[in-house]
Order: C-alpha cells, then sequence, then structure tokens
C-alpha cells in the first residue's frame, strides 16, 4: 500500500490582510501608550521621571482633541496628586472604533471574499 502524502498548506496573508494587522498593530501599540498614560496619572506619577514624561509627550496630541469634554477629577494623597483624565478614556474608545473602522474599510475596498 501506497500512502499519499499531502503537501503541507500554506497560508499566507493577503495584501489587504496585511494592511488589516498593519493598522491594528499601530492602534494598538497607541491603546497601550493610551493605557500607560492613564495609569500613570491615576497613580499621580512624578514628572521627574524621563519615562512619565515621555509618555505624557508622546500621547498628548491624541487626547487634545478629547480635552475639556468631561472635568478631571482629582484626589490629593500625602505626597502625589491621583487625576483621572478622561479625555484619555474618550481617546482609547475612539481609537477602537477608528481602528476597527479603518479594517472594515480595507476589507470593502479589497474586493475579497470575506468570512463571515
Amino acid at each position: 500500500m501506497t500512502e499519499i502524502i499531502n503537501p503541507p498548506v500554506i497560508n499566507e496573508a493577503t495584501k489587504s490582510q496585511k494592511i488589516e494587522y498593519v493598522v491594528y498593530f499601530l492602534f494598538g501599540a497607541l491603546e497601550i501608550l493610551l493605557a500607560f498614560r492613564l495609569v500613570l496619572k491615576l497613580t499621580g506619577a512624578s514628572l521627574a521621571s524621563g519615562f512619565v514624561r515621555l509618555i505624557y509627550n508622546l500621547t498628548g496630541i491624541f487626547i487634545s482633541p478629547f480635552s475639556g469634554i468631561f472635568s478631571k477629577g482629582y484626589a490629593q494623597g500625602v505626597e502625589t496628586t491621583s487625576v483621572l483624565e478622561p479625555a484619555t478614556i474618550v481617546a482609547i474608545v475612539v481609537c477602537v472604533i477608528l481602528a476597527w473602522g479603518i479594517v472594515k474599510l480595507i476589507r470593502i475596498s479589497s474586493g475579497e471574499q470575506q468570512e463571515s
């Protein structure tokens, strides 16, 4: 008896799928930075730290359109002041929706058969 050897199936991403992966990666990285900002603000991280300043500087442009929608909440501690910055939360939600919408547009414009 001879056995039929099936060649390995190689599934390679299409061009539009690769673009989708890049979009999700970039927005995912931004989400992580915004989450860091949210946690650093909530824990009252010191601006003396270079890392804290870096995160605030990188994410500042992405939350500026949402600043002023809601007022910030402050909680004074013994050594630090915690800040609840709703603009960061709004930016996180908007980025998720934008990433999803961009990927949907890519799928529609690619003309490829989509899985249900």
